[in-house]
């Protein structure tokens, strides 16, 4: 759950950073409202609400 969250995070930071170059269609913005500025946590927060799917491998 945390690579995911990690992976996710990431994504949000590139969206966020898409706005200022006025390209945002490659990432989807935070999916979940928030008061948090934290990336990571955002992250979290959309997988804590059934936002994000991620399968298991083992």
């Amino acid at each position: 759950m945390r690579a995911r969250g990690r992976k996710r995070a990431r994504q949000i930071n590139s969206y966020y950073l898409s706005l200022g170059e006025g390209t945002f269609d490659e990432y989807p913005p935070p999916m979940v409202e928030t008061g948090s500025k934290n990336y990571l946590r955002i992250a979290l927060e959309e997988v804590a609400a059934g936002k994000i799917k991620y399968k298991y491998r083992g």
